[in-house]
């Protein structure tokens, strides 16, 4: 039994992720073929983090109110199938802008809601987290290295086949996810006001909202910044995969890391190294094994630091609150931080040039490091 939920998880991971795989690194190009500016391309790949603000908030009340996630996972992955559909009709920006907002709204509410699941599930098993989401980061590998050898093949339009072709899937893996209720502490649900108002989760989820708004731009304008200098879409690809292969090398090692480090000291190595990551893409984009040197410190400014603050955020919002907590810390983190710095660095792209936006936003983790350095107090290990 339990070696078929970790399958079955597994593999929603991986199509979840295959599906992220193609769009993070693509969907810009594919924006960008269709002549939009850098600050339209910023309005368009930032609805994904703005949705993410409101959508997952909801849909994580809705499923602790009826303590029944996997029915909402399906409908979410229902309902933003049947919005991207649109996308075969829009031909402006006005209509891709209303495709993207309908598809964003329900896409972006399927994955806290699967980490809440996932959490609870391993809570009872001897399974690991990492060892689970790894398989996201294998779909990611596979999706973003196979599809840049195809689009420099044929062109950036096989992008709207694959992604539809991967949300069907997606849809068809949620009907299979088990559910699992929660227990509640003692005989009644604590608010959820008394956990948001502590000093220690304040200073957790704005921290990490800086180190994934250097993200947020990274996710919206890395490809496109790199297509300017020349690169073509296969190494754009592989450039992606070394990133993902590492960040997987790390989900593997991440029990053993734990064991060495509580959570806090990952936090801040995971912080430290993004900076030194986004300078180095800023400064040294036309050296290809500096580029590569920064895309192998995704495994800690992704990697280890999705584990070590997933695993704080299950720690304080626990039992009755897991999905509104991921929920939350998706709203905060990938919808508030990613919104910044993906709609603001489309602003400052076409004031200043991607490669002095991609060095100024070295200094976004840098506060994460010192808000998480002075506001987490306790030592906590992961559970």
């Amino acid at each position: 039994m339990i070696h078929s939920v970790y399958w079955r998880l597994s593999r929603f991971y991986f199509f979840y992720y295959f599906f992220v795989g193609l769009f993070v690194p693509y969907w810009g190009l594919y924006l960008q073929s269709k002549s939009f500016s850098a600050f339209q391309i910023g309005i368009l790949l930032s609805l994904f983090q703005i949705s993410r603000i409101f959508a997952p908030n909801f849909w994580g009340w809705l499923a602790d109110h009826t303590n029944k996630r996997a029915r909402w996972i399906r409908l979410a992955s229902f309902i933003g199938c049947l919005g991207y559909i649109g996308i075969f009709w829009a031909d402006s920006f006005f209509l891709i802008f209303l495709v993207m907002m309908s598809m964003s709204l329900f896409t972006s509410s399927t994955i806290p809601l699967a980490e809440s699941l996932t959490l609870s599930h391993i809570s009872s098993t001897n399974d690991s987290y990492s060892n689970i989401r790894l398989w996201g980061s294998i779909g990611f590998i596979v999706a973003s290295f196979f599809l840049g050898i195809l689009i420099d093949l044929y062109s950036v339009n096989v992008l709207v086949w694959a992604l539809l072709f991967t949300q069907l899937i997606i849809l068809f893996l949620s009907f299979s996810i088990p559910d699992k209720k929660f227990e509640l502490i003692g005989d009644t649900k604590r608010s959820i006001w008394k956990v948001l108002k502590k000093p220690e989760v304040i200073a957790l989820l704005i921290g990490c909202a800086l180190m994934v708004s250097s993200h947020g731009l990274l996710y919206n304008f890395y490809s496109i910044f790199l297509k300017e200098q020349n690169y073509s879409s296969s190494l754009i690809g592989t450039l992606w995969s070394i990133g993902v292969i590492f960040e997987i090398i790390v989900f593997m090692l991440m029990p053993k890391i734990l064991s060495k480090l509580n959570l806090k000291e990952v936090l801040l190595i995971s912080l430290f190294l993004a900076v030194v990551r986004f300078f180095l893409i800023g400064y040294f984009v036309d050296i290809l094994l500096v580029l590569i040197f920064a895309q192998i410190l995704h495994a800690a400014t992704f990697g280890s630091f999705h584990v070590a603050s997933v695993e704080l955020v299950s720690i304080h919002f626990n039992k009755e609150h897991h999905s509104r907590g991921q929920s939350i810390y998706n709203s905060i983190t990938y919808g508030l931080g990613g919104t910044i710095g993906g709609l603001g660095g489309g602003i400052m792209i076409d004031k200043f040039g991607a490669a002095s936006t991609f060095m100024f936003s070295s200094v976004l983790p840098l506060l994460g490091f010192l808000v998480i350095f002075y506001g987490l107090k306790k030592i906590t290990k992961a559970t």
